[in-house]
């Protein structure tokens, strides 16, 4: 089962997000903010599969922050960045940083919570896959006697 963390200094988007995770089947775990959510990153007995993160909670560089933190403990961890500003400056810096995407909160017609659900899917997906990647490179290389780290 995927275990996702959800970062959110709005304790009513964070409560409502981590409801519907569960809905969908997902081990979910909570912070209210970015000293929290990092906290919890680093202390987690495994790394999360994916986190969900708000962009602007204690300042404009928390979300930014909170993503090089998710991937300081695990390369592999997706990181998607939700936001009520979304900027397209934003959106670039996240995506170029590593974020497997970046969602604004409030879109006109759009359920937003089932774009994210969509969203997750896809990106546990790819971590999977690259997961997958990974232990058949370290399997070949030792097959033929190469050690790889």
């Amino acid at each position: 089962m995927a275990l996702i963390l959800v970062i959110d200094d709005e304790e009513e988007v964070r409560a409502v997000i981590v409801r519907r995770l569960r809905r969908e089947g997902y081990e979910v775990e909570s912070a209210a903010g970015e000293a929290a959510g990092v906290e919890q990153i680093r202390q987690a007995d495994r790394p999360y599969d994916l986190i969900l993160t708000d962009m602007v909670m204690e300042d404009p560089e928390s979300g930014v922050r909170t993503l090089e933190a998710a991937l300081e403990r695990d390369l592999f961890t997706e990181v998607i960045v939700l936001t009520a500003y979304g900027k397209v400056a934003n959106a670039v810096e996240c995506i170029r940083r590593g974020a497997y995407d970046y969602v604004e909160k409030n879109i006109p017609g759009v359920d937003v919570y089932e774009l994210l659900i969509l969203k997750i899917a896809q990106a546990l997906e790819r971590r999977r896959s690259s997961l997958q990647m990974i232990r058949r490179y370290q399997e070949l290389g030792r097959k033929e006697g190469i050690v790889l780290p």
